[in-house]
């Protein structure tokens, strides 16, 4: 088997991670959305068909961000 030595030349793909902040933040105005208003509150009661395993609700229960 032979083996070549690894090119030392950069590729487009190898960014460094300040090089790829920099590109991203140079490109964040083009992103800019319109405000939407928020959706409207659901009362909880119009909330039907949603089907949680036990499993589930349990392993959010435990945790401590979300149930207790």
């Amino acid at each position: 088997m032979t083996l070549y030595p690894a090119s030392r030349e950069r590729h487009e793909s190898e960014l460094s991670l300040a090089e790829l902040r920099g590109a991203g933040a140079r490109m964040a105005p083009h992103w800019v959305t319109p405000s939407s208003p928020a959706p409207a509150p659901v009362s909880p009661a119009l909330i039907h068909g949603v089907v949680v395993p036990a499993a589930s609700a349990r392993l959010i229960d435990a945790t401590t961000e979300y149930g207790g």
